[in-house]
């Protein structure tokens, strides 16, 4: 804990006003942007390598899982020079299925945590969910912040459970730190969230559970982006991004990697520390990329749903 006081008060954040004019202009030119012929099939097998296919239903079964975990691994059964997703997202309680069903790949699993997907609950829950995770061998914890604390101001509060939490994963594991924006609901407050939880140790920051609308957006993603560059400015330290939910189609996916190589350059064009949380994308992308090789669409119906 003392710690944990000691980095809040050397990297205590800043409130950055966000100019959601300017926000709103640079997402429209991005938007405009058009990628063809082979830089639109590196760009799309790019995508492809980024993705974490997920599954976060209270209907999930081990059966699911594998299933998913399955379709992770023989995406270039077509193809054989495609890449793999870069994770599978699931339950703790699913963590250790999607594991052994991943054995032998270079697939990462990453565990929601932190009583996911509202975050109302005690720090000591949260704590036990993320071990539970971290113990059934998760490679990646994605947490989720107590939003009613943040709307009402207590800042303080947030910054200490992402401490804690990110002291649980220790070297473990990769923290993601999920904002849910569409509840924060200005651009203000997604760029003091940013500055937060990259201040308490996040390795990621994510936009959203899925779970509410709206979900990932250009402007909020452009705006944590911003965050994410000023640090790296200050510090020389990288730190992932990550938009998730509402991210459907391909076309509308190869816009937001024009948007982080523009905003944060080459290096981040990695799934190191760029990733989609749209399990409905790899599908489209599947058939943009037999488009761009056959001249034709497979129908929606010829690649898995799960």
């Amino acid at each position: 804990m003392k710690l944990i006081k000691t980095i809040k008060k050397l990297h205590k954040p800043d409130k950055v006003k966000v100019d959601q004019t300017s926000v709103l202009e640079r997402v429209a030119r991005f938007q405009t942007r058009s990628i063809k012929k082979e830089s639109k099939e590196i760009g799309l097998k790019l995508v492809l390598s980024m993705i974490d296919l997920t599954t976060l239903e209270g209907k999930d079964t081990d059966q699911k899982v594998k299933q998913l975990c399955y379709k992770a691994m023989h995406l270039h059964d077509s193809y054989s020079d495609l890449p793999n997703t870069a994770a599978i997202c699931v339950y703790p309680t699913m963590v250790k299925t999607a594991k052994t069903a991943l054995s032998g790949s270079n697939i990462k699993v990453a565990s929601v945590a932190t009583a996911f997907p509202s975050g109302q609950s005690l720090l000591q829950i949260k704590l036990l969910d993320t071990k539970i995770a971290l113990d059934a061998g998760a490679d990646e914890v994605d947490m989720v912040i107590s939003r009613g604390k943040f709307l009402e101001g207590n800042y303080n509060f947030v910054f200490d459970e992402i401490a804690e939490i990110k002291a649980a994963c220790g070297k473990k594991a990769r923290l993601k730190v999920i904002f849910e924006t569409g509840e924060l609901v200005t651009l203000d407050n997604v760029r003091l969230a940013s500055d937060l939880a990259i201040a308490a140790g996040a390795d990621f920051i994510k936009t959203s559970t899925g779970k509410i609308s709206p979900a990932a957006t250009p402007q909020v993603t452009l705006t944590m982006l911003d965050a994410i560059k000023d640090h790296y400015l200050k510090t020389g330290i990288m730190i992932g991004m990550k938009p998730a939910g509402g991210i459907s189609n391909a076309k509308t996916a190869l816009q937001y990697l024009v948007m982080v190589k523009e905003t944060l350059g080459i290096k981040w064009l990695d799934n190191n520390w760029f990733r989609f949380g749209a399990s409905s994308l790899a599908n489209d992308v599947l058939r943009q990329l037999e488009k761009q090789r056959t001249g034709y669409y497979q129908s929606a119906d010829y690649f898995s749903i799960d």
